[in-house]
């Protein structure tokens, strides 16, 4: 895969292409994107030749290059994030092999992350949500319905949840305060255009909302509403 240092951004309130908003600290695919209503983060992912800890971030409301935030516990691949208003997650990956690790950050702030706990399994190329009370991290490589959540406030090992309606990895997700959305993703040998929903604030299996354009992995999710803002 290639790689690309590139930040676009779109409004949300209207339609129309994706414009240039400046460039990340180091050029990589696979990373895990998450923010607030002030800052956009960007953690882990592979430049091509080997796996970074870098955690970049950039102020949303005005175009510029990222910055440097500070670094993951090791390089990881494939990671998967989400926060509240406070605290940003990164989850998963692979460090090389797959990880359960869980991390956390203060998106306000700069520096190294913290350990947060562990997800109920490790994989890469998971899918994440969150309002501002939970976490949902789903999904992932080599096609899992599994769904695990956490308390964002809290620090400790994340907890079932339920499963999706199908096995999938390298899906995308985003979220409202009270809902999360998993679409897309591969079911060997094919891509998909599945997509899910769960309350979040709940437990339980997903429910079927509808269907992509088109089957597709490694796509990307967001939403307005995400950290329950």
């Amino acid at each position: 895969s290639g790689t690309d240092d590139k930040i676009d951004f779109v409004t949300f309130a209207s339609t129309g292409n994706a414009a240039d908003f400046g460039n990340l600290s180091v050029g990589r695919y696979s990373a895990a994107g998450m923010g607030d209503d002030v800052r956009g983060i960007f953690s882990g992912g592979h430049n091509g030749s080997s796996y970074q800890d870098v955690i970049d971030y950039i102020t949303i409301a005005t175009l510029g290059d990222a910055v440097d935030f500070g670094n993951l516990s090791a390089a990881n691949y494939q990671p998967a994030a989400c926060s509240s208003t406070t605290r940003g997650i990164i989850g998963g990956g692979s460090e090389p092999s797959a990880t359960n690790t869980i991390q956390f950050i203060t998106i306000r702030t700069t520096g190294n992350a913290t350990n947060f706990g562990d997800l109920t399994y490790g994989a890469r190329g998971l899918s994440s949500m969150s309002n501002s009370t939970r976490g949902l991290f789903a999904a992932g490589v080599p096609g899992l319905n599994r769904i695990d959540f956490i308390t964002i406030a809290s620090t400790g090992d994340a907890q079932d949840f339920g499963d999706l309606t199908y096995t999938t990895h390298e899906a995308a997700a985003c979220a409202s305060a009270t809902r999360g959305v998993i679409a897309g993703g591969r079911v060997s040998p094919a891509d998909v255009n599945t997509i899910n929903f769960v309350e979040i604030l709940t437990t339980g299996n997903a429910l079927d909302f509808g269907d992509l354009t088109q089957g597709r992995k490694r796509l990307g999710g967001c939403s307005n509403g995400h950290g329950g803002l």
